[in-house]
Parts: C-alpha cells; structure tokens; sequence
C-alpha cells in the first residue's frame, strides 16, 4: 500500500514591528489589546484556527523578548524575530526562518479580527494551485481621482480592497523578494505581480479591517466584546 502524499506545510509571517503612533500610545501597535489580547495574539490565533502550521512573528527590535512571551498556547510553533526598516524587510527576514515550508502567508498584526475561514480560502486556493492570492472586498465608498485643482469620478465597481493574509507559494515569493532589490512595493502581492506572477482572488471579510486610528480601535473592542 502506498501511502498519501505529504500535506504542504503552511507557515506565516506576522508583521508587527509598526508603532502605535497614531493610536496614541507609546507601545508597538501589535502589543495593543483588544478585549484583552494584544492584537498580535489575536492575528496568530487565527492564522492557526483557519490551518497554519506555524508562525514566525516580526516586532520591533526592543519588543522581541516581550512578543515571546504573548503566545503560551503555542510554546513550539511560534518564533519572535526582529523586524527591519520597512515592511518588505521584515518579511525578508521573516523568510529565513521558514524553513520547509510549501505554503507562506504574509499577514498584518494590525487586523487581528481576521476571520479563520478568510485564512483557510486562501490555503485552499495555493493548495489548488494559485500562486499568488489575495483576500478582496468591494470597494463601497464613492471615489474621486485628482486632476490637478479639480476631481472626477470613477467607477467603483472596478476597484477593490486588499486585506490579508496574502498566500504564496514559498518559492515565488522568495524569488519575488530576491528580484525586489532597493523598490519599494505596498505590499507583497504586488512584488510578485512585478516578477509576472499571476494574482487570484478569494472572498475577504468586513472583520478583517486593518487598525490604523483610534476609532478603528473602538470598533474592534466593541466587536471582540461582542463575540466573547
């Protein structure tokens, strides 16, 4: 009899060396809590829920020891590395520590409510084949481009929004951060889109909004409040 084939390892990458700046604190934002876990506990809980095999966490530098000490559930699956200056370094150097990986999700700390069944649609459609995947939702605002002193219109069914996690095949999005060199990308989708990958869609979710201000914040107790 022979046996089945290995399951891919999945791995992700927490980002979460930013600080809390414009939230008005004086901690790293990731450290924040939210009903009473720090937002980076609560972005790697559901990076495990919707079936990551293991997490490599990047904080700012004078935070990694503290980090370590955020996640006691998960003592042998977890790992608090030292973030670089901007976001595409900290996820170079959440790389090295992939190791075997087949399947790297790259995730922003700072949307901790992500829903587990964002994160397994988009390990579904790696698994399936897509090499790069993105987590959208429509765009609902009305939106204006600016032409010099005036605005226009445009077409807002022809835009969406970017959440994450963004899934990847390990391979393409090492060689997409080998190629990068000096540019700078908003996000890693982008990068690999840069290299000539193609980039799928999956469904997102309203509960994967990103923290960026204070009422964000607010918005994101009352729900956690909500679910406990």
């Amino acid at each position: 009899m022979t046996s089945a084939p290995a399951k891919p390892e999945v791995a992700a990458i927490v980002v979460a060396a930013g600080s809390g700046i414009r939230l008005g604190r004086e901690i790293p934002k990731a450290a924040i809590e939210i009903a009473g876990v720090p937002m980076v506990t609560r972005s790697v809980q559901a990076m495990f829920s919707g079936g990551v095999d293991k997490a490599v966490v990047v904080a700012p530098e004078a935070w990694v020891e503290r980090f370590s000490h955020f996640f006691p559930a998960y003592p042998d699956r977890v790992k608090v590395i030292s973030g670089g200056v901007m976001r595409q370094d900290s996820v170079r150097l959440g790389l090295v520590h992939m190791g075997d990986a087949d399947i790297v999700l790259v995730h922003d700390a700072a949307r901790p409510l992500v829903p587990p069944f964002v994160v397994d649609r988009v390990i579904e459609a790696v698994r399936d084949g897509a090499p790069v995947v993105i987590p959208v939702v429509p765009q609902v605002d009305s939106l204006r481009r600016i032409r010099r002193n005036w605005t226009v219109a445009v077409d807002r069914s022809t835009f969406l929004r970017v959440q994450t996690p963004q899934g990847f095949e390990a391979q393409v999005l090492r060689r997409a951060h080998a190629q990068a060199g000096d540019k700078e990308f908003t996000d890693d989708a982008t990068m690999c889109e840069a290299i000539g990958m193609p980039v799928m869609t999956v469904p997102g979710d309203g509960l994967a909004f990103k923290i960026t201000d204070p009422m964000d914040l607010v918005l994101a107790e009352v729900i956690a409040r909500g679910e406990s």
